[in-house]
């Protein structure tokens, strides 16, 4: 999934794609009417977000959780000591 706007072509092999039964595609993230809503929505629900909270000093940690597909919630790098 490409969730990032860039003018430059994306260049993939086709090999990798037939080996590994992938595919490539985009989608629209929406504008900021759309972000708002969603943020008026959760506030309305009492949604809250699932998170994973590492002091600035473990960002090498919290970065390694995520790289290895460990990280169960969203990392999130707090200023405390």
């Amino acid at each position: 999934m490409i969730a990032a706007a860039v003018d430059e072509p994306v260049e993939v092999s086709p090999m990798a794609l037939i080996q590994g039964r992938k595919s490539v595609s985009g989608w629209p993230s929406g504008d900021a009417l759309d972000s708002e809503d969603t943020l008026d929505f959760s506030a309305l629900t009492g949604v809250t977000p699932e998170i994973e909270t590492y002091p600035l000093a473990e960002a090498d940690a919290a970065c390694e959780r995520m790289i290895n597909n460990e990280a169960r919630f969203r990392v999130v790098l707090t200023m405390d000591h």
